[in-house]
């Protein structure tokens, strides 16, 4: 009986270290046949199996069965997630499972600068390759997406928030909307929460002049200051005479704001047009959006450009002239960038 328990164990233990060695080998098997990086695509409806057969295809495992079985044993083989996924020879079967399973696959990097509107999103995501720009635009104006983000009736200029994203090829124009809108939502909750009707101005309405303080400036320290400008004409019904909002209403515009732009009877000329325009003219970052329900506590009603980025603030309407004398004697071209030249 003891030489046929020690016969066992010893086939036991044979069966054991083959098992073992055998499995070290598949799983730590790197390809060296593959000299470039090899890529598989998981789509929608790909079963494990099907996962392991590309990988067989592309050289990356030596064994499908057992690639099953280690991510069944693992508890992974309904933990794999889809995308493009690229692999940089040699890598073993173990790390191939384990990007798989966390979704560590090939993804656009891209960053959404603060002030753009939908349309230059748009062309962006195009340029980049990461989106299909009128795709991306039909989507964005799909009023079933709209109705379920609560926009309907005011559109999603606005509420896309500027942000580095990372989606992978060929996401859906649709998720990429979704996603931006989403990211709108959990960053400025919390701010628009404490608005609570704060200066009179709804929660949209807050968004529209955010909108506004983010292309009137680039710098950090004047959005307060631009935002008491703004304030403090609504407060006394001053026309609040926002180049960028009329800009924005511009169906072509080419760069140098001329009187004959001011005359616009577009709703978004706040030349002509009493308190704000009807929506957002772009997607403003965080700070201006608490600028917005944060103004300064100064009575400014007037700022001019200094042609340098920044400018200069007044309250009376004879101190705003001087400046304008010092600093635009004569009104140059408008800037490429938020900042544009004004005489307000």
């Amino acid at each position: 009986m003891k030489s046929v328990l020690a016969t066992l164990i010893l086939v036991a233990v044979s069966v054991f270290l083959y098992f073992a060695c055998v499995t070290s080998y598949i799983f730590n098997y790197q390809s060296k046949g593959n000299s470039v990086a090899a890529e598989i695509r998981v789509e929608q409806g790909d079963s494990l199996a099907a996962v392991a057969r590309k990988l067989r295809a592309q050289k990356l495992i030596k064994n499908e069965r057992l690639f099953l079985l280690w991510a069944r044993f693992r508890g992974l083989e309904t933990r794999i997630h889809l995308g493009l996924y690229r692999f940089e020879a040699p890598v073993g079967a173990r790390e191939i499972l384990d990007r798989l399973a966390t979704g560590q696959g090939v993804f656009h990097k891209i960053t959404i600068p603060e002030g753009l509107t939908v349309n230059e999103i748009a062309a962006l995501l195009g340029k980049m390759q990461v989106a299909d720009g009128e795709k991306f635009l039909a989507a964005a104006s799909e009023p079933e997406l709209l109705a379920s983000l609560g926009l309907l009736n005011r559109g999603i200029e606005g509420y896309l928030f500027p942000s580095t994203y990372y989606f992978t090829p060929s996401t859906p124009e649709k998720n990429i909307v979704l996603a931006m809108a989403e990211q709108f939502r959990k960053t400025s909750a919390q701010v628009l929460e404490r608005s609570n009707g704060a200066h009179r101005l709804t929660p949209h309405e807050l968004i529209t002049l955010a909108s506004i303080i983010e292309k009137e400036t680039g710098i950090e320290a004047e959005r307060p200051l631009i935002s008491a400008v703004f304030h403090n004409r609504l407060r006394l019904s001053m026309p609040l005479q926002s180049d960028p909002t009329v800009i924005y209403g511009l169906k072509d515009f080419q760069g140098n704001l001329t009187r004959k732009n001011l005359q616009d009877p577009s709703p978004y000329n706040t030349y002509r047009v009493p308190g704000l325009p009807p929506g957002p003219i772009c997607n403003p970052g965080l700070s201006s959006i608490k600028a917005a329900l944060e103004p300064a506590d100064v009575r400014y009603l007037y700022f001019v450009s200094k042609n340098d980025g920044s400018h200069q603030f007044s309250e009376s309407l004879e101190a705003h002239s001087r400046a304008v004398k010092t600093y635009q004697p004569v009104a140059p071209p408008a800037p490429r960038n938020k900042t544009y030249a004004r005489r307000r």
